[in-house]
């Protein structure tokens, strides 16, 4: 916790690193003298992982004076601040901080002369960072601090959360980070993919290096809400280009696993927006573009189960049948599998019986499109492959996929900050009807991050009447089990601007929390919202509701803001002391401390010179130092809200001293006043026993004296 202290840990690092490529040096001249086989060329750099205060002494060690050119290409941190210390303890700690970013930040400007001639490529144009946060279970450094903005551009480097990382998908603690298993596997196979076969060494290209960190670590899932998930596919004639590059744009599946027309069963022709595969059949679905996706439902989306090119297979058509293209149709159809995002799924439901099917096993990939990417299409198709059948083992489960046109707009729904504070006191519940929207879009007026909410929904109907059994066995089929049995479980994807993406599989009752403290300096306009997009199953009815615990949500604005608070309670003691000091120089009676702290709580004037004039005067100096601005009125609010979490801290706090004096006080009394009546009762004791064993002594001297007495006499 001090900036000195680092400055030696970068040194130590910027020596370790030289001792290892010498050691590399010295063992291949070694072998060379002696003889042996040498192969490869010697390894020019090292790649750094870093963990906490690690992750930023690294980055101190690439601008080393000291570090050889290049030795440093790579720097993997997780769960580092790299905007600031989360406590700065020591001035030193944030000059050191203040230091090293800035000099990152001139590495990466191009160098020019006055006249604005270019003289050479940025220094740190070689150098790429990817920083790794735990998400809202690390509370020792936030997402916020750990954030590159600022520091690394985009081209060098980005943020992920563990909780949007592939094959993670976890939120975990700040030790928990580096053996967290699914962390590790991840980051071990990415840093072995960052090596090129051919030479043994790492990629020289920064680009090609940052281009394997976003394909092992980012999912598909966009990390900031976006309707367009799937890259572009629009404007695409494909009848204009060869065959070779419509597989190469459209990232076919591996040849290995291939599908003929004539291992299909016949196809389907789907007339409804909404299509529903209960098994794998076999069959072929073809989806109209032209016809499903008009009046607004222009977006397509597919959730499933099934494994993408071997369980299922989706291609676009320009048409069907023949056409003018000197092409083949084969060559004409471009097919998007590979376009599916993976998504984390809950625990497979457990069967009853071999073979059976009492829940829906829940979704493991989602699939969109929207205008742009089915924009020069006719026809779009969903293969799926035929069960498959093996010897002396019971068939497995029916599987699931659902897909569906439908219009964005239709299923917004907002909840504004007034609404948000109701659900404090009252719950409501919303009834989903079915045929609703495949994906639902809730968009929070304040952060999650702020006020975590409970997100509850309970399946009240999924269309039993209307269903392939005959009535008189629907009507005696529990209603629960059966919509089990047809309802895919519900999956939420969260995004927030600050943390990026969170994914809650398996959601029927699941409290939504994420990494992001809004209303603090640097924060964006967009800090204060958080979007939930829900994927629920449109055959079934959900009964929904959306509520904020007094519990999590004080905890969590404890958490959040507790720097703040501690700052405040130290200037209210400090009000508290000028009050009584004040009283001091006038002669008045002076106040006691309690009292001098409620004194700072009167409306209107002591509380808003105390309060609300320093929160303006602190906006102000930011817009005039050209500071980011954190939202207004959010900023204020909480700003206030901390000013009386510090009143009440400091009063309780008060109160509690004054009750543990008073109880001594009351202690010691009794204690004392015992202590006298029982040492008044022991001391009159012994006086009145040693009286009479005086007496006594007195009488038995006397009687020899006077026996004494007689017998001189007589002799």
């Amino acid at each position: 916790m001090d900036g000195g202290i680092l400055e030696e840990h970068t040194e130590y690092v910027v020596n370790a690193i030289h001792r290892i490529l010498d050691q590399y040096r010295a063992s291949y001249d070694v072998r060379e003298k002696e003889g042996a086989a040498t192969s490869g060329s010697l390894p020019k750099s090292v790649l750094l992982v870093g963990h906490s205060m690690g992750g930023f002494v690294a980055r101190a060690a690439i601008i080393h004076p000291r570090l050889r050119k290049s030795a440093v290409e790579t720097v993997l941190t997780l769960s580092s601040p790299h905007q600031s210390p989360p406590v700065a303890l020591q001035p030193s700690l944030g000059h050191y901080f203040a230091s090293v970013n800035q000099q990152w930040r001139k590495g990466y400007e191009v160098e020019t002369t006055r006249t604005g001639r270019f003289v050479s490529d940025p220094v740190l144009s070689h150098v790429v960072v990817v920083s790794i946060s735990g998400g809202y279970h690390d509370y020792q450094v936030r997402t916020k601090l750990e954030s590159l903005d600022g520091i690394v551009p985009p081209t060098n480097g980005f943020l992920i959360s563990s909780t949007g990382m592939k094959n993670v998908w976890l939120s975990m603690e700040h030790q928990a980070i580096l053996w967290c298993n699914q962390l590790v596997i991840q980051v071990s196979h990415t840093l072995l993919s960052l090596i090129d076969s051919r030479t043994g060494q790492p990629y020289a290209n920064a680009q090609k290096r940052l281009a394997i960190f976003t394909r092992m670590l980012r999912s598909g899932i966009p990390p900031s809400f976006n309707w367009k998930m799937q890259s572009q596919l629009a404007s695409q004639k494909l009848k204009h280009v060869s065959m070779k590059d419509v597989k190469h744009a459209a990232a076919a599946c591996p040849s290995n696993v291939h599908w003929t027309d004539d291992g299909l069963e016949r196809d389907l022709y789907i007339q409804t927006t909404t299509v529903t595969v209960l098994a794998m059949d076999g069959r072929r679905r073809w989806l109209d573009i032209q016809k499903l996706g008009s009046n607004g439902k222009n977006h397509f989306i597919f959730v499933t189960n099934l494994a993408p090119c071997s369980g299922v297979r989706l291609h676009m058509w320009p048409e069907k049948g023949t056409s003018n293209s000197n092409l083949p149709l084969s060559g004409r159809v471009v097919e998007v599998t590979l376009k599916m995002v993976s998504i984390p799924s809950g625990p497979a439901p457990t069967q009853i019986e071999p073979g059976s099917q009492t829940e829906q096993a829940p979704p493991s990939a989602v699939f969109w499109l929207g205008p742009e990417d089915l924009h020069g299409f006719r026809f779009l198709t969903i293969s799926v492959a035929p069960r498959p059948t093996v010897s002396g083992r019971p068939p497995p489960a029916a599987s699931m996929a659902v897909g569906q046109f439908f219009n964005p707009e239709e299923g917004k729904i907002e909840f504004p900050p007034l609404s948000m504070l109701q659900s404090f006191y009252s719950h409501k519940e919303t009834l989903v009807k079915e045929d609703h929207p495949l994906a639902l879009n809730l968009s929070f007026a304040l952060s999650l991050g702020l006020l975590p909410v409970t997100l509850s929904l309970k399946t009240v109907g999924c269309g039993i009447k209307n269903s392939e059994l005959p009535d008189e066995v629907a009507g005696n089929v529990e209603n629960g089990r059966l919509c089990k049995l047809r309802c895919f479980p519900p999956v939420a994807l969260v995004w927030d601007d600050t943390s990026g993406l969170h994914i809650f599989p398996n959601l029927y009752s699941e409290t939504i929390v994420v990494d992001s403290s809004p209303a603090l300096w640097g924060s964006t306009r967009d800090s204060e919202k958080t979007t939930v997009l829900l994927l629920v199953d449109p055959h079934c009815s959900y009964r929904t509701s959306v509520t904020v615990s007094v519990t999590a949500a004080s905890s969590r604005f404890l958490l959040l803001y507790s720097p703040q608070i501690i700052g405040f309670s130290i200037a209210v003691v400090f009000f508290a002391l000028m009050r009584q000091a004040r009283s001091w120089d006038l002669d008045l009676p002076i106040p006691s401390m309690l009292l001098a702290v409620e004194s700072n709580l009167r409306m209107p004037v002591p509380i808003f010179l105390l309060a609300i004039v320093p929160i303006l005067v602190s906006l102000l100096l930011t817009s005039l130092m050209s500071q980011p601005f954190p939202p207004f009125a959010s900023f204020i609010i909480v700003s206030v809200v901390c000013y009386l979490f510090a009143n009440g801290f400091i009063i309780i706090l008060i109160l509690v001293t004054q009750s543990v004096f008073y109880v001594a006080a009351i202690i010691h009394i009794f204690i004392k006043t015992r202590w006298e009546v029982w040492e008044g009762k022991v001391c009159f004791g012994s006086f009145h026993r040693f009286i009479n064993l005086f007496s006594r002594f007195s009488s038995l001297k006397h009687s020899l004296q006077l026996c004494w007495h007689a017998w001189f006499t007589q002799h």
